[in-house]
């Protein structure tokens, strides 16, 4: 398997509760690199543009006010099969489905409040790295 990037966001609900360490150590353990991380506090026109894509949706509005809600931790995640992994250690969207184990199982909140966010495909990563890292941000 390919050695890839994918793209991850610690969600206010995860910063609100100060358990970003142990988010991260549950993606380290997994066996992914945290290549580039920093806590940020996302715009409107940001998260916007982040979620365009589900801004015909009934909870478009509901989603970007709550990422703008409280500070982010956006990363840049590193390894092998990186998007598919991640994706498998962050669980189902709704937390009372996630496998045990999982960010989401472990922290999530609710459906909404689900704690972190990553990429479904590689050039989706590709893109949501771009809005958020310039190339000398990540060093692996």
């Amino acid at each position: 398997m390919a050695i890839e990037r994918t793209f991850s966001i610690l969600k206010p609900d995860a910063t609100e509760r100060n358990i970003t360490g142990a988010i991260n150590a549950l993606i380290e353990k997994a066996g992914l690199r945290i290549v580039a991380q920093k806590r940020i506090r996302m715009t409107r026109d940001q998260a916007e543009t982040f979620y365009a894509v589900h801004k015909e949706r009934p909870f478009f509005g509901e989603l970007v006010d709550f990422m703008i809600s409280g500070p982010v931790v956006v990363q840049v995640l590193e390894g092998e099969g990186a998007i598919a992994k991640y994706r498998d250690v962050m669980g189902a969207t709704d937390p009372s489905k996630a496998a045990d184990g999982t960010i989401r199982k472990a922290h999530a909140k609710s459906i909404g409040e689900n704690s972190v966010h990553g990429s479904d495909a590689a050039e989706t990563a590709k893109i949501e790295i771009a809005q958020f890292f310039s190339g000398n941000e990540i060093v692996g």
